[in-house]
């Protein structure tokens, strides 16, 4: 794999896990939302990726495939004086588990970090090569 390529693989991965850390974001901000803009209660999204084709089998980078939502149940909890609430006092509250996008977070985080280190350390050996020619 050439530094070039290895730019691209970081680059890709970078892109791939900002969009992760944005939808967990997201996922936080509304894990006790009883309503979203389709009237039912926030459902937790998760990003999907997929390799980008390269040459023969090895892939060029990743991408996001997609952002699906998450098919688990709605929580039910009772609260009888929230504007939401049925005829029995339940409210239908989001699906999204604060602890693992706790978890989440710090593995995107982490991913991220390590391509970002990637890009330097390709820029560092590029930038010696350049110093060895030069010399």
């Amino acid at each position: 794999m050439s530094l070039t390529n290895a730019f691209r693989v970081a680059a890709s991965g970078t892109v791939a896990q900002s969009q992760r850390l944005n939808a967990i974001a997201s996922n936080i901000a509304n894990a006790e939302s009883t309503t979203s803009a389709t009237g039912e209660a926030y459902r937790a999204r998760q990003v999907v990726f997929r390799p980008t084709p390269g040459f023969g089998s090895v892939a060029a980078g990743v991408e996001v495939a997609a952002v699906v939502e998450s098919s688990a149940a709605l929580k039910r909890q009772y609260r009888p004086g929230h504007p939401h609430a049925d005829a029995q006092g339940y409210v239908q509250a989001s699906n999204v588990d604060p602890v693992e996008e706790m978890v989440n977070m710090v593995a995107a985080s982490r991913s991220y970090q390590m391509n970002v280190d990637l890009m330097n350390n390709s820029r560092q050996l590029i930038q010696r090569v350049i110093d060895m020619v030069r010399t």
